[in-house]
């Protein structure tokens, strides 16, 4: 497997040189700062790319361009920004970037609701707390008809979780929800994500889903013209938020994109942790029913609780096996170098780690602290040369 990381260009605190001292080979990056739809020219990539390889490494994924909202309604300027989106791709594929990770997640990217969980070992932890993100959308946005989301039960423990808070709590959950993650397309304002929703507002999950499959059509046939495995990236996390529909969320949702463009083009990024935090989804089953079409992976791990709460574990704990994971991935590259294939090496990158030691007192992103990751990336890689040893 390729040992990738993800960097968020020349303003990420975590450098170049601090992701080749962790190990890591390939790059996972983006041109976070063309955000608006424009297209990433060459001039644009081909200066990424330099200071990859200045730094004696490889841009392995792409991750991401963003998908705009009017793309996954298919209304006011989609065809415009569309077509964008196609040049980009098609520029990222001249310009030598091999597989670009993308999501159709609608208004929000990943959530979390609490970006310094305490762990019992003194770090911290991204969490996702079901009860506390009903009371935000209940409560505090109000959006309109947001109780017919949730059983009366649910609501009523939102009620009672909001009436302990203070106002600088619920301002930081509020924050933590709606500010913008690192990797995401946009951040809001309560006014504006109110907004933003009820433009979805008449759209269902099996419009969504359609919509995602007249974007596919359109944008795998330029991935394969240009060298380009698309991987789209599951919802995080993988069930409905504001009563918005997310399609890329279980096995059946995968199965039905590939099935739509049966292609190698169309492919998947395997995120153990986000399609782990949903009960009922075998992530170790979900990489042998996939293998073939898997061109990216995230190894991280959640533990999950009974109400759809869920926090960001250690890499080697929480509810995915991930020996058997990195098993089945193994046993797929060498599948791979077998028949010739030139994808035969999965990039995978470590995510997501706790924010530990030093980087307790410097300024990160979160999820994207140094230290985390490297512990990640160093268990990863021990639990890869111990499979390789026993196969």
């Amino acid at each position: 497997m390729l040992e990738s990381w993800r960097w968020f260009g020349p303003q990420d605190p975590v450098t170049l040189s601090d992701a080749r001292q962790a190990g890591a080979h390939g790059v996972v990056t983006a041109l976070h700062h063309i955000y608006d739809g424009r297209i990433w020219t060459p001039d644009d990539i081909a200066e990424r790319m330099a200071l990859v390889k200045k730094a004696g490494m490889t841009w392995s994924v792409c991750e991401s361009i963003p998908v705009n909202s009017a793309i996954k309604r298919r209304d006011g300027e989609w065809r415009r920004t569309l077509d964008a989106w196609k040049q980009s791709l098609a520029n990222l594929g001249k310009g030598g970037v091999p597989v670009v990770c993308y999501n159709f997640m609608p208004v929000v990217d990943w959530t979390r609701t609490n970006l310094m969980y305490p762990t019992e070992a003194g770090g911290f932890a991204l969490r996702f707390d079901m009860i506390d993100f009903v009371a935000y959308d209940v409560f505090v946005l109000k959006r309109r008809a947001a109780e017919d989301s949730y059983a009366p039960d649910v609501i009523e423990a939102a009620r009672q979780r909001l009436a302990q808070k203070s106002e600088h709590e619920i301002l930081t959950t509020e924050k933590n929800i709606i500010a913008g993650l690192p990797g995401g397309e946009d951040s809001h304002t309560r006014e504006k994500i109110r907004a933003e929703i009820a433009t979805f507002d008449g759209v269902s999950a099996d419009d969504m889903r359609a919509n995602l499959i007249e974007f596919l059509k359109e944008v795998v046939p330029v991935a394969a013209e240009n060298g380009v495995r698309l991987a789209i990236h599951p919802d995080d996390p993988p069930f409905s938020l504001f009563g918005l529909p997310r399609v890329v969320s279980t096995a059946d949702d995968v199965q039905t994109i590939l099935n739509a463009i049966d292609e190698l083009a169309n492919g998947i990024t395997l995120c153990a942790g986000s399609y782990g935090s949903r009960t009922g989804n075998d992530v170790v089953g979900m990489a042998k029913r996939f293998a073939g079409r898997i061109h990216f992976a995230h190894l991280r791990n959640v533990t999950k609780e009974p109400d759809g709460s869920f926090i960001e574990s250690e890499h080697l704990a929480g509810d995915v096996n991930m020996v058997s994971l990195i098993s089945v991935l193994r046993a797929e590259e060498r599948r791979r170098e077998k028949e010739g294939h030139s994808d035969s090496v999965i990039p995978m990158r470590p995510d997501h780690g706790h924010l530990l030691i030093d980087d307790q007192k410097k300024t990160v992103n979160p999820g994207y602290s140094c230290i985390g990751r490297l512990k990640g990336l160093a268990e990863l890689r021990g639990v890869i040369a111990a499979v390789d040893q026993l196969t």
